[in-house]
């Protein structure tokens, strides 16, 4: 194994993680948020980790492009709530797999993770509209509940035009006072 891979890899989800924690903090989740990613510790996430880091992008992606799928990210979707790929079930009536709407708290921590992942990941580059950018690159492809989408991208929109302070007190205030977007 890679020592300077382990460290870095280590440090690089630990200050993720961190940083998610005190995002939640500011959207009034923060019970939610120190639960944020602990299955990137298990030997199934953490050790492809490892061994696919790089830096300045996930570990997932270069075991995806290595082996065509990636056993770590499907690991860590099956039992992280925050992430949309989660919400997905077989509908009764079309008999595919499609997207279900999120809860709103799991929506809002997967706010919390992708600014805190544009932070990581662009480091001194990071603008507020980074986290909007990545969202909108990939929009098409997604396969999430058109309400989620439209909430999130309402989110990152905000967060783009009003910035950071603003965005997150007005999602504490929102998660306060409604049960459903």
């Amino acid at each position: 194994m890679n020592f300077a891979n382990f460290r870095g890899h280590l440090r690089t989800i630990t200050r993720h993680r961190h940083a998610v924690i005190a995002n939640c903090w500011k959207a009034g989740i923060f019970w939610q948020g120190l639960g944020h990613d602990l299955s990137k510790y298990a030997p199934t996430e953490f050790l492809p980790g490892v061994k696919y880091y790089q830096g300045n992008r996930s570990p997932n992606e270069q075991e995806r492009s290595e082996l065509g799928y990636s056993l770590a990210w499907m690991h860590h979707k099956g039992r992280n709530k925050h992430h949309f790929e989660y919400w997905t079930d077989y509908s009764p009536e079309t008999k595919k797999l499609e997207p279900v709407k999120m809860p709103l708290r799991y929506v809002a921590e997967m706010f919390c993770d992708r600014v805190a992942a544009s932070k990581i990941y662009n480091g001194e580059n990071y603008t507020d509209r980074d986290p909007l950018r990545y969202f909108l690159k990939a929009k098409a492809r997604r396969i999430i509940h058109p309400e989620t989408s439209r909430f999130l991208e309402t989110l990152l929109k905000m967060l783009a035009i009003k910035g950071e302070d603003f965005t997150f007190a007005w999602l504490h205030g929102y998660l306060d006072t409604h049960e459903d977007y």
